[in-house]
């Protein structure tokens, strides 16, 4: 098994531009030490998903995040029943973060994938927001601005309070965010597919 130190460093390397997240991301996961303990009874990713982190289009990283034994679940951002029922087939951990596997109160850095033909609809939090997409494609919507394809490499910024949604058409995506600022969600509002 990878050390976590190797891991996290690994998915340091994402975050390549002088973004402020980007830069705090980096600098969040270069500075974690060995001794996470991973879990011992994990889910695995939907084979849709790991289909496209497996092609030779992906973020070299998506190697290392499949040999980790991560616990891959639906996200629980909201106890929104709409949001937990259209949450189901999506794959999440968070890595740093109040419940992630390293504890932080500042920041919020996970992995969220989508199998094809889903969609995450239209939400706000207080977090500036940041997606990087490490493998597949995903159409992203900022704001009322139509939404734009993205694949591997591709970045989706969201300041806060400001509306975003994401779906999928016939193929999956993995990608790697940040939070920062309120990373609380008690202010996140799902508004639903629509």
């Amino acid at each position: 098994m990878l050390s976590s130190n190797l891991i996290f460093k690994e998915l340091a390397k994402v975050f390549c531009t002088d973004n402020e997240l980007e830069s705090l991301a980096k600098w969040t996961l270069k500075n974690i030490r060995d001794g996470i303990y991973f879990p011992t009874n994990v889910k695995h990713l939907d084979k849709s998903i790991v289909d496209v982190m497996t092609r030779a289009d992906a973020h070299q990283v998506c190697e290392t995040i499949l040999r980790t034994p991560f616990n891959w679940e639906p996200p629980s951002t909201s106890d929104n029943q709409i949001y937990i029922r259209e949450s189901v087939a999506k794959a999440h951990v968070e890595l740093v973060g109040p419940t992630g596997l390293v504890k932080s109160n500042i920041i919020r850095i996970g992995l969220y994938g989508m199998p094809p033909n889903t969609e995450y609809g239209a939400r706000t939090h207080p977090a500036d927001e940041i997606y990087i997409m490490i493998a597949g494609k995903a159409y992203w919507q900022v704001d009322k601005k139509p939404y734009l394809l993205h694949s591997t490499g591709d970045r989706s910024l969201h300041p806060s309070m400001v509306k975003h949604a994401n779906r999928t058409g016939n193929e999956a995506f993995m990608s790697i965010y940040v939070w920062h600022g309120d990373i609380s969600t008690e202010n996140y509002v799902y508004e639903g597919i629509g």
